[in-house]
């Protein structure tokens, strides 16, 4: 069993109403640009949040990157 790695930029909180997944796609990258995190760097999260369209997925990958409160 491999050890939980937690977010990319833990210290970045979002949160959102909405249940869509691109809600949250769309807090996420504004937390990104709002902590001035590289523009190549935000594109690699845009890129990875829209390659699977699960739904479930794209949740999994905000996630990876911040951390996301309920």
């Amino acid at each position: 069993m491999s050890p939980t790695v937690g977010p990319r930029y833990p210290e970045l909180k979002v949160s959102t109403r909405s249940e869509n997944p691109l809600a949250l796609i769309a807090a996420v990258r504004q937390a990104l640009r709002q902590a001035r995190i590289d523009r190549d760097e935000i594109g690699k999260f845009s890129d990875a949040a829209f390659q699977d369209p699960s739904p479930d997925r794209r949740r999994a990958v905000c996630r990876s990157w911040v951390s996301v409160q309920a």
